[in-house]
């Protein structure tokens, strides 16, 4: 069953890259948010996280922090 992910990112970010990268790599289909754009989306991600940087990554409410391909793969269980 697919997973809902969203990533919070900035264009920027060479890890929000990366993130995003590795989910293309994996067939991953996802919802990118740019925070720099949106205020509000940087809010929720704020309150979702506890974090102001990014990458987040929103796994089915799993929260990933930065580019941490561990844990990332183990909320997508792949």
């Amino acid at each position: 069953m697919a997973k809902n992910v969203t990533v919070y990112s900035t264009p920027t970010c060479p890890f929000c890259i990366r993130a995003k990268q590795f989910l293309k790599d994996n067939n991953i289909q996802f919802k990118d948010i740019d925070v720099s754009t949106d205020q509000s989306k940087a809010q929720e991600m704020i309150n979702r996280s506890g974090q102001m940087g990014v990458p987040v990554l929103d796994i089915d409410g799993d929260i990933v922090v930065g580019f941490d391909k561990d844990k990332i793969k183990e909320a997508l269980k792949i």
